[in-house]
């Protein structure tokens, strides 16, 4: 799973989150930070309100908690989604010795993006992508 810190990268970078069934996310404050959530159609869905997306507990959980607005959650968006979010700017992933490499053309430039989970570093290419101005981790 993505670190909590690319994953709030990624949203001060402007990575607007649609809520979807399948989404993990955390509830971004101190206290909460550990615990994943997913949205399922059973469990935690996705209420679009006059206010604004509101993430709906359904039933009975440890915190008792009814609902979470948006803006308090944190998407943890998977290897797949920061794939699919890279587009066309996505060239390849490969492993090297102990990280993952992504290889990203951004600006114009092959740029390579290395973390040790293949997220990680799809999620800084794509902090890359999104700042255009991110320096590649070498």
């Amino acid at each position: 799973m993505i670190s909590t810190e690319l994953a709030r990268a990624l949203r001060d970078s402007g990575l607007d989150w649609h809520p979807a069934v399948g989404d993990a996310f955390r509830i971004d404050r101190i206290e909460a930070e550990s615990d994943v959530f997913y949205l399922s159609d059973m469990t935690v869905e996705a209420h679009e309100l006059r206010t604004g997306v509101e993430l709906g507990f359904n039933g009975t959980t440890e915190w008792a908690l009814d609902s979470v607005a948006i803006e308090d959650a944190l998407w943890m968006p998977a290897e797949s989604q920061l794939r699919v979010l890279l587009g066309a700017a996505f060239v390849s992933l490969h492993k090297a010795d102990a990280e993952f490499r992504v290889v990203a053309r951004i600006a114009g430039e092959l740029l390579e993006y290395a973390a040790v989970a293949a997220e990680d570093a799809y999620a800084r290419a794509l902090i890359a992508l999104l700042d255009e101005a991110v320096p590649p981790v070498e």
